[in-house]
């Protein structure tokens, strides 16, 4: 892992858990603690009766305590993934990662606990003791063959579930990919070879697994360091091992993978050739799962075997066996249920949906987190993406089930299709967000010019968009400047290698760009000498020229200067869009509540019920691009009718052009915050409201009261911003603020190439 990082990734992962504070997580409380009452109802004396009732009955401290939500993360950092046995300390950031995933994605509280015992009693006697703390138990990073013991005895031990993401996460996705495989090349799983290249923990789990699931182990076949492994074997053999041991002369990967008919690599890069491939049974299934670099490239082995199915554990090629796939989604149903144990039917029962989903056919809702082209079941989607919002959807419920099923569950869910619908609060509701987007990004990218070339958070976010395919950028700068700072900051791209460079100075399109300048400017005291000048010196006026010339798909400026300065040039020469009146801009915020987007926190001081009304229809467009449904809240200071003034009635007649110009939209207003975030306050003002649960699109009625809200938002909330996104264009162009991140211009240019796309489509 660590040869493999560039010095801008390096220095970029140093400062993103530098700053603004150590580390990724923090603790921070669910229950008010504002005066004397509440510090006495969470503390001395009223706790006194929290503890007396959970004392009376222990069943309780799922009810009056966050146990049965928190989840141990425990590693002693033995078998860190790529950098081996590095130490409970070293190991840290790692933990703290897969936290931050398992509250991401299903909601999960984790305390990540590294420990400096390695022995198996020391390692066990530890963990056990956590039993009253935790609703679960995640085992991490610890090697083999200590952690096959250590999950064992705390699987007996233990009345809560014990899971071991490296061997049964794995175990689990490899289990629905081969259940897809050998649904597609029309073969029974009893009757299959399989071959497999490493017999470490999650190789073993994955086989052992894949035993439960059907297979039988005289056709299974198994390669480590020292061979094949066969009956007798003295090296390197031990009690989880020998089970696999064949009778057989084979000694060498190659001797066993003729004939297989799956491949299931987690070994090291390179080991799998492409001889060997050529003599797999017809339509093999290769797991090729080592990383960074699989036993094979999926190119090489697709050049001897075009019928091959192919599985790595990269994100950069279809099929990416990803532990994100089914561990968060796992433990949220476990917990839920109140499981005492993770048992082989609740990992049948994660197979089993994991594999379905992929042969789902994509409902709407998909079909817009993918940017339109959601992935349908084939050779190059055996599995879903880790980011597909249906995982938790479809996954947890089915563990739960499973486990009341077999008798594990100690709170049995009364109700699993409400269940599974209360499990949507999870979806989207996190920084993926923004993941439609750039999948939809990369499925096509196109040219974005960025006006200010030089800056170094453009140049970091150019390297990121290269990096992800997301964008073919276009910097406008000096080119010995960008040079330079690209040297400097420790960037890999290239100036004319991997992105075009519009030098301000010395541009053979620049007679092009001033005439026209000066023909869109002439009637507005724009002069040609003026023109001139203003186009070798204005980077933002260079940029929009760029895009409306055709020389660029998209623009992006505003890191320097007045949003209003770059607005004036953007409205000259890009110009509004057919039949829209004027710009507005849309922010995005994603809470830890989900994600909303304000409107106009930047534009037009007091817009008209006209401008309302075209704002939110131009918003809803946007948000519909990020795989969500847009609802719409018209905000005042009044609810429905409750004061007349001037502010109210204008979004109360906003409300009625909206809808007389798109009734397919979910809206309403005028309305108070309140009333727009939350359905049971709505309810009990106005119970027929065109509104369905939460808005997340607030269109506030003037400029000072959306751009507070967004900086409110942002600041108090802790929020991560995205945008502003300048809606009502003829072209994508977008004008940032001065204190946005890297992050933020990535972000972005994802959004633009959207946009692009749309337009284009």
């Amino acid at each position: 892992m660590s040869s493999t990082i560039s010095d801008d990734l390096r220095s970029g992962a140093l400062v993103y858990h530098r700053l603004p504070k150590p580390g990724k997580l923090e603790i921070v409380p669910t229950k008010p603690l504002g005066n004397q009452r509440d510090l006495a109802l969470a503390y001395s004396p009223g706790v006194a009766a929290a503890c007396e009732a959970i004392a009376a009955d222990p069943a309780e401290a799922a009810n009056l305590t966050a146990r049965q939500n928190l989840v141990a993360v425990v590693s002693n950092g033995t078998a860190v993934l790529g950098l081996g046995d590095i130490g409970p300390l070293a190991s840290k950031p790692v933990m703290e990662g897969k936290a931050v995933l398992f509250k991401k994605f299903a909601g999960i509280d984790v305390f990540d606990i590294e420990i400096a015992p390695k022995t198996v009693d020391e390692i066990v006697t530890v963990v056990a003791a956590l039993e009253p703390t935790f609703g679960g138990i995640n085992l991490e990073d610890i090697k083999a063959p200590e952690c096959f013991e250590v999950e064992r005895r705390l699987r007996e031990t233990m009345k809560i579930p014990v899971f071991h993401d490296d061997q049964h996460g794995t175990a689990i996705i490899v289990g629905a990919a081969v259940r897809n495989a050998l649904e597609l090349s029309g073969k029974r799983i009893d009757a299959v070879k399989i071959v497999a290249s490493g017999a470490g923990a999650a190789a073993l789990a994955c086989l052992n697994l894949l035993v439960s699931l059907g297979a039988r182990r005289e056709n299974i076949f198994v390669s480590d360091i020292k061979g094949v492994v066969y009956k007798g074997r003295p090296e390197l053999m031990d009690p989880w091992k020998e089970p696999y041991a064949q009778d057989t002369a084979a000694r060498t990967l190659d001797d066993i993978i003729g004939g297989a008919d799956v491949f299931l690599g987690l070994s090291a890069g390179g080991v799998l050739k492409p001889e060997m491939v050529a003599r797999m049974a017809e339509r093999p299934l290769i797991l090729a799962l080592a990383n960074p670099f699989p036993e094979i490239m999926p190119d090489a082995a697709r050049a001897v075997r075009p019928d091959a199915l192919i599985c790595t554990g990269r994100s950069d090629f279809p099929n990416q066996v990803n532990n994100v796939l089914c561990f968060p989604y796992i433990f949220r149903g476990a917990l839920d249920c109140g499981a005492t144990t993770i048992n082989e039917a609740m990992k049948h029962a994660a197979v089993e949906a994991i594999a379905a989903l992929a042969r789902e056919t994509p409902s709407d809702v998909v079909a817009k987190a993918y940017g339109g082209e959601a992935p349908r079941f084939g050779p190059d989607s055996l599995i879903p993406s880790p980011f597909d919002p249906r995982l938790i959807l479809r996954i947890a419920p089915a563990v739960a089930k499973a486990g009341m099923e077999s008798g594990v569950a100690t709170r049995p869910i009364e109700d699993l299709a409400v269940y599974a619908e209360s499990l949507t609060r999870f979806v989207f509701r996190s920084g993926f967000i923004m993941k439609p987007l750039f999948t939809a990004a990369k499925a096509a990218p196109r040219r974005v010019v960025y006006a200010e070339g030089e800056d170094e958070r453009v140049l970091r976010a150019a390297q990121v968009v290269l990096e992800e395919g997301l964008a073919k950028p276009i910097l406008i700068g000096r080119p010995s400047v960008i040079e330079s700072r690209i040297q400097r900051f420790g960037l890999t791209i290239r100036p004319g290698r991997d992105f075009e460079v519009i030098d301000p100075g010395d541009d053979p399109r620049y007679k092009d760009y001033w005439t026209l300048y000066h023909d869109l400017g002439g009637r507005r005291g724009i002069t040609p000498e003026r023109a001139r000048t203003i186009v070798r010196s204005n980077n933002t006026v260079i940029a929009a020229l760029a895009l409306r010339r055709g020389d660029a798909d998209a623009m992006i400026c505003g890191l320097e200067g007045g949003f209003m300065r770059h607005l004036r040039d953007v409205r000259l020469i890009v110009g509004l869009a057919p039949g829209i009146q004027c710009f507005s801009a849309l922010s995005l915020v994603i809470t830890s509540k989900g994600a909303f987007f304000i409107c106009d926190t930047q534009v037009t001081p007091d817009p008209s019920a006209e401008d309302v009304a075209e704002m939110a229809i131009l918003a809803a467009e946007h948000v519909k691009r990020f795989g969500l449904t847009p609802k719409i809240a018209l905000l005042s200071h009044g609810d429905f009718g409750s004061y007349d003034t001037d502010s109210a009635r204008k979004m109360r007649r906003a409300l009625q052009i909206l809808m007389d110009k798109r009734p397919d939209l979910e809206a309403d207003g005028e309305m108070q915050a309140d009333s727009a975030l939350s359905p049971a306050v709505r309810e009990l003002k106005l119970s027929e409201s065109r509104l369905t649960g939460e808005a997340n699109v607030l269109v506030m009625p003037n400029l000072d009261a959306a751009n507070i809200a967004y900086q409110l938002t942002r600041m108090l909330a802790d929020a991560l911003p995205v945008g502003p996104i300048l809606i009502g264009g003829a072209k994508p162009a977008h004008i940032l603020t001065n204190a946005v991140t890297a992050r933020g211009v990535v972000n972005m240019t994802a959004i633009a190439v959207v946009e692009a796309q749309t337009d284009e489509r």
